[in-house]
This record gives C-alpha cells, structure tokens and sequence, in this order.
C-alpha cells in the first residue's frame, strides 16, 4: 500500500478553520482508512472538540446544516461539497442495538476513537498532527485484518448491523477477520434478525460486489441464513451429480466470483440455485436430478428481494 495523506482543499480548508477558531479538529474513519490504502475516499468526515454551535459559527460565511445536532454532527457546504462535522463523543446504553440511550460530548478525541466499530476506522489525520492511530488500525491495514476496537461483542451489541459490516468488509477489502472478532460474529449472528431489512440488503449489496465474497460466504455461511433461511440447506449439500464436484453452497460461492461486477448478475448467482435441495429426485442409476429447480429458484429468490425491501 501506498499512503497518499493529501486532503482536499475543501476539507483542509474546514479543518484549518476550526483550528483558526481555537479547535482541534480531524479527517476521520473510512476516508483516513482508504488514504492509507493509497485510494481517494468518496466522502471526508471531519471530527472536533468544537460543539455544534461552535462549529456553526466559525463558518458564518457557509451554509450550515443541522444534520444531527442530538447526535453533535452538523453539515458545512464547503466550495460546494458537504463535509459532515461531529463532536468528539462517548457512547453508552443500546437498548435498541442500534441507537445510543445517551450520547456524551467530550474534548477526547481518543474517546470518540474508542467508540468506533474496526481499527481501520478508528484513526484520525490532520495536516497539523498526523497519523493518530490509537487502536493499531494501521497495522492492520498492513496485516489485512478486520478487528473490532476493544471487546468484539460490546462493539456488535451496540449495533446489531456491525456483525454483517464485519463480513462485508472481509469480503470487499479482501481482509480476514481476527480470531476474537470472528468468533463474536458467529455467537452473536442472531442478532441480526432485530436489524431492518433495508439495513441489511445494503450490507448485503456492497458484500455480493467484494473480491472475497465467496470465501465469506463458505466461512460464514450461518451468518448469511439468518437473513437468507433459504442458504441454510445449501450448507454442505453433496449434489451428488458428475457434473457437480462442489457442494451446493461452495458452488454457489464459485458462481458468485465468477460474476462480473454486476450487482444484480452477483445476486441472481447467490440465489440461483436455492431450489435444488427441495426438488431433489435420485434416479435409477443412484444419480441426484433436480427437475424444475431454476423455477423454485426463481420463488425463493423473488421471496427474498421482497423480504429484504428490494424495490
């Protein structure tokens, strides 16, 4: 990998406000992460010590928007791009494993950094201090490692969807995921069924698209039938056919790698073959036949788009 740390003239711009404004402020989270993969992020996010109204007005020449005060985040138009700005903040209570009971402002940036859900999400970079890394996400980025900042089943209770973000990262970054955090993944999986379908058919989208999708899908096949019931006789299903060497899921799997990066064409492999385990005949000659599969195929997986909230 090789680092390119330049930040665009319109976040450096905001950051150097702030800190004309007396605040500590940083680029933070996926952008930092992909600047270190020498790639150029989609958006910046922006963290600070500055409160919402503080924020706000050290920009009175900008348009300002309220995009979630409660949560301290305010959106700054800056030479007409959005760059989303948060308070440094603590967390604590999910009831709901989604939403925080109680959100704390802090002037700790390493507070906010230990609240986040990977280590390669959890650091920081301004053009002031540099590389702020207080998790080891760095190295992780070196060692291709997916991770949760601090206890893995603290970080998936707090939000519920992480389990699935872990996988989808794996699968997009062509990452492993780390011995402690895999096995929270697996204990926690069912957690998943409290998580809205729209939630995770966009986890779903960005995993099928990953270079490593097949190898998630053998490795955490269990995962995957929580939300897709219908994978789970797929698991380990001999096809019993000279004209199939894998099993059922790990064909699957194949097919889907096979695919070119066409997100509806990825999908449609996932569920091509779903109808097979429910219309399995065994001929004369010992041989398995799966008459009318492609059309019980095609049920399941309408079944599923509608359950998952697909338009």
């Amino acid at each position: 990998m090789k680092a390119d740390m330049t930040l665009p003239g319109y976040v450096a711009g905001v950051i150097r406000r702030l800190e004309e404004n007396g605040h500590s402020a940083y680029a933070v989270g996926g952008c930092v992460r992909d600047m270190l993969m020498g790639r150029v992020p989609h958006d910046y996010d922006v963290c600070t010590d500055a409160l919402p109204e503080q924020t706000k007005n050290a920009f009175p020449d900008r348009i300002t928007i309220d995009t979630g005060i409660k949560h301290g985040t305010v959106t700054v138009m800056s030479d007409g791009h959005p760059v989303e700005i948060t308070t440094f903040r603590t967390e604590s209570g999910y009831s709901d494993g989604r939403h925080p009971d109680t959100v704390s402002f802090t002037a700790s940036l390493e507070g906010d950094l230990s609240r986040r859900d990977f280590t390669v999400n959890a650091m920081a970079y301004s053009g002031k201090t540099g590389l702020i890394d207080i998790s080891g996400g760095r190295d992780d980025l070196e060692n291709r490692i997916i991770r949760c900042v601090g206890d893995p089943e603290k970080r998936f209770s707090e939000d519920h969807l992480r389990i699935l973000r872990a996988i989808r990262f794996s699968a997009v970054l062509g990452y492993n995921i780390e011995e402690r955090t895999s096995a929270a993944v697996i204990k926690l999986k069912d957690s998943l069924v409290t998580v809205s379908p729209e939630r995770i058919a966009a986890e779903l989208d960005k995993a099928v698209m990953g270079i490593n999708f097949g190898k998630v899908l053998t490795e955490y096949p269990e995962v995957f039938a929580v939300f897709i019931p219908e994978l789970a006789p797929c698991i380990g299903y001999d096809q019993n056919n000279p004209h199939h060497i894998h099993d059922l899921l790990t064909h699957t799997a194949k097919a889907v790698d096979a695919c070119p990066d066409d997100r509806i064409v990825r999908l449609a492999a996932l569920f091509h073959d779903l109808g097979k385990p429910s219309t399995v005949t065994v001929g004369s000659d010992g041989v398995s036949h799966y008459i009318g599969h492609a059309r019980v195929s095609t049920e399941m997986a309408d079944a599923i788009m509608h359950r998952l909230r697909y338009g």
